[in-house]
């Protein structure tokens, strides 16, 4: 079992596209293999993993992050029978919302969150595929926090520890699955 998830985990860093701006896991999503790769990982290992560290954190909810944090954030939710909350780009929610700005390596982004997604004092679960800068996770954490939510972690499939994502995420227990020094 492992061989069967190191080896699709050593192709994210081989395949190409991978430093050109795209994420690692990109490339991933686009082949037939990778994709079953993915449904596999996200449905049992993933879902496996973050559930128990999940239930172990008290977790009454599940915070996605556009867009794979969707894909591996859903079927999380499901396993603990709890809520499921997207945070998405700007302007993508179709409800009231209330946003966050981020710095970017040249710029800013801004994520959403429905302003009725989480409840004051609800322990929340952050989910996505990668972790890189931590830049994303830290305002899905603030967009949680202002609602009245308590961060209660965060669950990565994948993280990209030479660029220290976990710095903006310091007050957080994080669960990463694959590390990538």
């Amino acid at each position: 079992m492992l061989k069967r998830l190191l080896v699709p985990a050593v192709l994210l860093v081989l395949l190409p596209g991978c430093g050109s701006g795209k994420k690692p896991t990109d490339r991933l999503f686009t082949l037939t293999q990778g994709r079953q790769w993915i449904y596999e990982f996200s449905g049992r290992v993933t879902t496996a993993a973050g559930a128990q560290d999940a239930r172990a954190k008290g977790a009454e909810a599940v915070v996605g992050i556009e867009s794979r944090g969707f894909i591996l954030g859903m079927p999380l939710a499901l396993e603990l029978n709890v809520g499921f909350a997207p945070v998405r780009k700007l302007g993508k929610l179709p409800y009231r919302t209330i946003r966050e700005e981020y710095a970017l390596e040249y710029g800013t982004n801004t994520v959403e969150m429905h302003e009725d997604a989480i409840s004051p004092g609800q322990r929340v679960l952050v989910v996505d595929d990668l972790l890189a800068t931590g830049g994303t996770a830290a305002a899905a954490a603030r967009l949680t926090e202002r609602l009245g939510g308590v961060v209660a972690g965060f669950c990565f499939m994948v993280e990209l520890s030479f660029l220290h994502g976990r710095a903006p995420i310091r007050a957080y227990d994080v669960l990463s699955l694959i590390a990538f020094d």
